[in-house]
């Protein structure tokens, strides 16, 4: 698992904001939908700290709440400027995938 891990360490701010681009969402409806995606190693723990840093860049803003269960909740929007990093994580992905698949498939996509 931790190699997974480190594999999913940079693609993990990019699901969050496609996440996020669907709608507000708080913390852990975000851990709630990652893990309903398949990403079962990833806790509020593990998602909080990036959605900080991610609010002091300026990709997403956010709005307390009331919550009908406890204190208030946090919830996070994407700005436009974490629409053009989400657009921009969309190209570096394809690229990397399609690469990355080359590679596995030996290169039966080449171009020579």
């Amino acid at each position: 698992m931790a190699d997974t891990t480190q594999m999913l360490k940079g693609i993990l701010d990019g699901c969050l904001l496609s996440i996020i681009k669907e709608g507000e969402i708080y913390g852990y409806e975000l851990a709630a939908k990652l893990e309903s995606y398949g990403f079962h190693s990833f806790s509020e723990g593990t998602i909080y700290p990036l959605l900080l840093r991610m609010q002091k860049e300026g990709l997403v803003s956010t709005t307390l709440r009331k919550s009908t269960a406890g204190p208030k909740r946090k919830y996070y929007s994407l700005t436009e400027k974490g629409e053009q990093e989400l657009e921009q994580f969309v190209i570096r992905w394809t690229q990397l995938s399609s690469s990355v698949n080359n590679v596995l498939n030996k290169g039966c996509f080449r171009n020579d």
